[in-house]
C-alpha cells in the first residue's frame, strides 16, 4: 500500500474506466480573469453546481470549495480537482506588461499537503513555456516537475495545462508542432492527464495526441452559446483519439447545463454523434 495505489483511485473517479475517458467541467475562471458571466455570484455558483452531478469531475478554486463541498460528498460525486495556480498572462483587466503585452507570472495558491488532507482527487496546474527570456521557461519547467513529484508523493492525480507564453504574439503558437511539443513536456514532467486548447482542426489534434502517451483533454475555450457547435466540438475531439473534454462557459453558461452534460457523456462515453446527441435532448 502506497501513494501509487492513491493516485489510482483518484484517477479512476475522473476517467472512467470502460471509456479511458472524461467529462470534467472548468469552474475555475474567476482566480485568473475576474468573476465570468454565469458563475458571478454565490446564488449563481450554488445553482449551477446544483446541476452538474453528472460531471466526472469538477474544477474549483480553494476558496470555492467550502461553498460548494457538498457537490463532492456521497456516492457518484464527481471528483473534486482543484485548480492550483494564479496566472496573469493575458489577463483581460489590468493586463501587465507594455501594451498589454507580458510573458506573466504564475503562483502556487495551495501547498499540495493540505489539498491531499481536503479530499481533493487531482490539481490542474500551468506550464508555460517559450518565453523570451529562458530563465521564465526554466523556472516553469522546475516547478511543474515539483509539482508532479509531490502529487507521486501524495497519490494526487496532475493535470498539466501547457500554454505558449506568447500565444499573442506568435501565430505558430497553436500549431500542430509546437502544441505537440508542449504537450508531450507536459507528459515527461509526470502529468496524467494533459489539457489542450483546439489547434484549428482535427487533424492537427490528432497529432498533437498521437504525440503525447497520456490523454489529453481538449479545452472549451469561449464558446458556450451553441449547444450543437459544443458537441461538434467534442466528438471531433474524441474522434481524434483525445481523452475526453474539460469544458467550462461552454457548460455553465448555458440555459440547462445538465442538458449539455448529458450530451457530452453521451459523445465522449458512449460514442454518440453529435447530431443524436442534440436530437437526444429534442
Amino acid at each position: 500500500m502506497d501513494a501509487r495505489t492513491g493516485k489510482k483511485i483518484r484517477l479512476g473517479r475522473l476517467v472512467r474506466p470502460a471509456s479511458g475517458r472524461a467529462v470534467v467541467v472548468a469552474t475555475s475562471h474567476g482566480v485568473t480573469g475576474g468573476p465570468p458571466a454565469g458563475l458571478r455570484t454565490t446564488d449563481e455558483i450554488r445553482s449551477v453546481f446544483s446541476t452538474l452531478r453528472a460531471a466526472d469531475g469538477i474544477m474549483v478554486t480553494p476558496g470555492m470549495v467550502p461553498l460548494v463541498e457538498d457537490t463532492f460528498t456521497g456516492r457518484d460525486r464527481p471528483g473534486l480537482i482543484l485548480h492550483l495556480d494564479w496566472k496573469n498572462h493575458a489577463r483581460g483587466v489590468y493586463t501587465p506588461g507594455s501594451e498589454g503585452r507580458s510573458e506573466g507570472v504564475l503562483a502556487q495558491l495551495a501547498d499540495l499537503e493540505s489539498v491531499a488532507a481536503a479530499g481533493v482527487d487531482a490539481v490542474m496546474t500551468y506550464l508555460y513555456i517559450g518565453q523570451r527570456d529562458s530563465r521564465l521557461e526554466r523556472a516553469e519547467v522546475e516547478r511543474n516537475a515539483r509539482i508532479a513529484r509531490d502529487c507521486e508523493r501524495l497519490g494526487l492525480g496532475l493535470i498539466i495545462e501547457p500554454r505558449s507564453a506568447l500565444e499573442g504574439d506568435d501565430p505558430q503558437a497553436l500549431s500542430a508542432r509546437v502544441m505537440s511539443t508542449y504537450c508531450r513536456i507536459s507528459a515527461d514532467i509526470g502529468a496524467d492527464l494533459v489539457k489542450a486548447l483546439w489547434p484549428g482542426s482535427a487533424e492537427a489534434f490528432a497529432e498533437v495526441v498521437q504525440s503525447t502517451y497520456v490523454p489529453i483533454l481538449l479545452a472549451g475555450g469561449k464558446g458556450g452559446d451553441d449547444r450543437h457547435g459544443t458537441f461538434t466540438l467534442a466528438g471531433q475531439a474524441v474522434a481524434a483519439g483525445g481523452g475526453g473534454v474539460m469544458f467550462g462557459r461552454r457548460v455553465f453558461r448555458a440555459d440547462r447545463p445538465q442538458d449539455v452534460l448529458s450530451g457530452l457523456n453521451s459523445i465522449v462515453h458512449d460514442g454518440v454523434s453529435a447530431d443524436d446527441a442534440e436530437k437526444a435532448l429534442a
